[in-house]
């Protein structure tokens, strides 16, 4: 009953967020739409660069992390700088259950191998016998009916991960449908894997990729707000993005893939090769978030216990928080779904619950912050906007898909 409840609220939360426009308009219907598809799992692999996260915050051992979930790598890879602890809250269900698995993974699958070949390769012949052998008993009752639960083929849930969980989900199948997209207006996105280094990356792009987006048919078809639901964006993200290319989302899709494809060498970039391949690749020399790293993996299997989750809004969490709790907040890009009256709440609580000298770092669609004009102006005056780190932050942001990383610090 209690978890029943836990979804009921879920979904009016999301729907609170998400909802904004006048019944029975056509945004109204299209929001409807990105809700019912976000119910489902969105993020095998969360789309923000932790490594950015870490710096903008200076997170440092002993401070303490409050975060949003999404497919959880990032709230694992916090660990990493030894933190007091780290707190998970998401509003969807299937990254709450992903998260926790990810977690105990860590505590209970016996070496590093195992755990790579299970969260890192995602795709090897005995990944199943190894949940069942060493985490699934160990995982809460509902987390461990979640994973046993069979499709309509009576395989388990837990079989993505020997049939590649990255390319499930909404993200994942979106990425799938773009290279089928581009590989009928003859692109080989294939061939960009065999470029020697960034300058030949880019040189590949503007040749082979860019040109897709001036197609008659990428423009008709990206002029439509349903066109980006596979990326987790809404209806109201989608106006923000659209004001960078003048109207065009074709344009600033373009403008965000030359910075995925052309800023960093592929070599140092796993997002670049999650939107090529569905995976890591292969070798050593591959990037991986910092949680699947081999240096991390000691360090972070003794800490585990340190990352806890819940299933409910970032408000609502820290609402029920005592005053001077956290160091560090990390909003994603949620407040790009947010009403006035939601922010205000939200930063409030912010407020309360922070220690002197708590950083907040978000992402938004476009590259200006939200939050001037938006958030009362006692509150906002509380904080200082570091413009300057902001700006260094966002072009090293190597999952290159916001308009903008923000850091605003609490003042004295």
């Amino acid at each position: 009953m209690a978890k029943t409840e836990a979804r009921k609220a879920s979904k009016e939360h999301l729907s609170s967020s998400a909802h904004q426009s006048e019944k029975l308009s056509f945004t109204w219907a299209m929001e409807r739409c990105f809700t019912l598809l976000f119910q489902g799992l969105v993020y095998p692999q969360i789309w923000e660069d932790p490594v950015v996260d870490m710096k903008g915050l200076e997170l440092t051992s002993g401070k303490s992390v409050m975060t949003i979930s999404s497919g959880g790598c990032n709230a694992l890879s916090y660990l990493s700088a030894d933190p007091e602890f780290v707190h998970a809250v998401d509003l969807n269900d299937h990254h709450i259950n992903l998260l926790k698995l990810k977690r105990d993974g860590l505590r209970y699958f016996p070496n590093y191998q195992t755990y790579y070949r299970f969260f890192g390769s995602a795709q090897c012949a005995g990944n199943i016998r190894a949940f069942d052998r060493h985490v699934r008993d160990h995982l809460d009752i509902d987390c461990r009916h979640y994973w046993q639960q069979r499709d309509i083929l009576l395989r388990r849930r837990v079989s993505l991960f020997e049939r590649n969980i990255y390319r499930f989900g909404l993200l994942g199948r979106f990425i799938s449908v773009g290279r089928w997209g581009a590989y009928l207006l003859g692109v080989r996105l294939s061939e960009m894997l065999e470029m020697p280094n960034r300058e030949a990356q880019l040189e590949f792009f503007e040749r082979e990729i860019s040109p897709v987006f001036d197609h008659w048919a990428v423009r008709r078809v990206t002029a439509a707000r349903a066109s980006l639901f596979g990326l987790g964006i809404p209806p109201a993200q989608y106006e923000s993005l659209a004001r960078e290319g003048d109207g065009s989302m074709a344009d600033v899709l373009r403008i965000r893939l030359r910075k995925l494809f052309g800023d960093f060498a592929l070599q140092d970039n796993y997002f670049a090769m999650q939107a090529l391949t569905h995976s890591y690749g292969v070798g050593p020399e591959n990037s991986l978030p910092p949680y699947l790293q081999l240096e991390h993996y000691h360090a972070l299997k003794s800490k585990a216990e340190r990352l806890s989750v819940s299933h409910r809004t970032y408000s609502d969490e820290l609402t029920e928080r005592p005053e001077h709790t956290f160091d560090c907040y990390l909003l994603l890009d949620a407040q790009d779904w947010m009403s006035n009256k939601q922010l205000d709440h939200l930063w409030s609580q912010i407020i309360r619950t922070s220690r002197p000298g708590a950083r907040v770092l978000f992402r938004t669609a476009d590259k200006e912050s939200l939050l001037p004009g938006r958030l009362d102006d006692d509150l906002l005056a509380r904080f200082a906007y570091l413009k300057d780190l902001s700006a260094d932050l966002t072009k090293q942001d190597r999952a290159a898909v916001y308009g903008g990383v923000h850091v605003y610090e609490l003042k004295p």
